[in-house]
């Protein structure tokens, strides 16, 4: 803990941290190559300023919250999602020395940052200062800042993997159609996926037998342009970045968040790799019979090492299907 600081968060301070990660959701994915951070600033329990990462990474959450606030920033409380940078760049300032001229009272942050220009260094240059610092350790925080945080660990996008599925688990009849198994909700809300992720990925088989635009069809969203990945031994499409295995991920910077369709084989080749963060499961109303299955074979030894691995989070009616949310545990 930074010299200074507090020991732990009031219950005030995380319904605000949570608040805080909720606006940062506005900045996923355009804040790419930066993460995606929110800021909220109180003051005598009201709101003052919000702020989050602009496009392209600047300016950061908390230079547009304390631009917006103005002369009320000072003695305000900030709450933020990510430890202030305490670097400055040609793009601007650090943040902790901002919130410092800024006259801010209290900072109350929700995940340190493992860069290491920052790590430990916002807290202690706001310590310094003076102000008071609060490391909340907060899991909203940390949800919201997934693909950051899997980077900065695992050298690689935080990675969701989409299944649309019969109750039997098919993605396709025998003959390969699979247009649509899942109704027009369930879609949109694909596209919604789609649009908060740096990039798409499907496999080779995919793409040459559906030929995927793998674009955002949601009004006032078609302006989204993931990037457009192939599991693939051969070549692709002009635009198409080819990847042999999930082992390609590493030097894929500056993605954060991945978002893998299928079909079957990609699905497997990432789950065998124990490269998946996060799945969205799709169930259709409908059985198929002898289909396709969704998931190809991962390699397992025994069905013991299958359990405790996923997590559900959520559980959501989207029209007549169903949408079931897993994280990983291990």
């Amino acid at each position: 803990m930074a010299v200074g600081a507090r020991r732990g968060p009031s219950d005030a301070d995380r319904r605000w941290l949570a608040a805080a990660a909720r606006l940062a959701e506005r900045a996923r994915p355009r804040s790419t190559p930066n993460p995606a951070v929110g800021c909220i600033l109180v003051k005598d329990g009201r709101v003052v300023a919000r702020g989050w990462t602009q496009p392209g990474g600047r300016p950061h959450a908390e230079a547009m919250a304390l631009a917006a606030a103005g002369e009320a920033a000072r003695g305000a409380t900030a709450y933020v999602t990510l430890e202030p940078c305490a670097h400055d760049s040609t793009r601007g300032p650090c943040c902790a020395g901002s919130l410092v001229a800024a006259g801010v009272a209290r900072v109350v942050v929700g995940c340190p940052d493992p860069d290491p220009r920052t790590a430990g260094a916002g807290h202690a240059m706001l310590c310094k200062s003076g102000v008071e610092v609060v490391e909340a350790d907060c899991p909203a925080s940390r949800t919201s800042l997934a693909g950051y945080l899997a980077r900065a660990a695992l050298n690689r996008p935080f990675v969701t993997l989409k299944l649309a599925l019969s109750l039997d688990g098919c993605i396709a009849t025998a003959a390969g159609e699979s247009r649509w198994i899942t109704g027009e909700t369930a879609r949109a809300h694909g596209h919604l996926e789609r649009a908060r992720h740096d990039a798409i990925l499907v496999g080779g088989g995919t793409l040459r037998a559906d030929a995927p635009r793998l674009d955002v069809r949601l009004p006032g969203l078609d302006d989204r342009k993931p990037n457009r990945w192939v599991l693939s031994r051969g070549t692709a499409p002009v635009g198409w970045q080819v990847l042999t295995g999930p082992s390609d991920l590493s030097p894929l910077a500056p993605a954060q968040y991945l978002f893998v369709e299928g079909g079957a084989g990609a699905a497997a080749a990432f789950l065998a790799a124990d490269a998946v963060d996060r799945l969205l499961v799709y169930r259709a109303p409908v059985i198929v019979g002898a289909g396709l299955p969704g998931i190809g074979d991962i390699g397992l030894a025994s069905l013991g090492s299958a359990h405790g691995r996923w997590q559900r989070t959520d559980t959501r009616r989207l029209g007549a299907d169903t949408l079931e949310v897993y994280v990983r545990t291990r």
